[in-house]
């Protein structure tokens, strides 16, 4: 942290006139302290674990993912958009009624699949539980 408020990414001294991200650099230090308590191992388990419990009841509802299993990340599903579903209403909708977010997919999969992270907190069975209920 010191390095980056004293110079830039070319060595030079810094010329910025705004505050550091002081509490980026706190939420990342508690970020290390919680992974540090579960272990890294347990961390990548309970995401695997969390990812193929969503994928199972993704397709238990009639929804297919994009990606094939064996290229698939434990941490981000993209889940694609049923045929006469508006995506972005379905984004918006669970957003304000449910406070989950979601996003559409980007470049050419823009408007043709839904990006579900299933990340740190929410990489729990039962946060994704809420997910596809909602």
């Amino acid at each position: 942290i010191k390095a980056y408020l004293v110079t830039n990414d070319f060595g030079t001294p810094r010329v910025y006139h705004h505050t550091a991200p002081i509490s980026m650099a706190f939420a990342f230090r508690e970020a290390l302290q919680i992974l540090a308590e579960e272990s890294l191992e347990k961390s990548w388990a309970r995401h695997r674990e969390t990812a193929e419990f969503f994928w199972d009841q993704l397709t238990h509802a009639g929804f297919e993912c994009h990606v094939d299993y064996e290229h698939r990340l434990p941490s981000l599903t993209t889940v694609k958009i049923p045929k006469n579903v508006d995506g972005v209403k379905v984004v918006t909708h669970l957003r304000e009624q449910f406070h989950i977010e979601i996003a559409g997919g980007l470049g050419d999969l823009n408007g043709k699949v839904w990006r579900i992270g299933l990340m740190g907190y929410n990489s729990k069975k039962k946060e994704n539980a809420v997910i596809l209920v909602s």
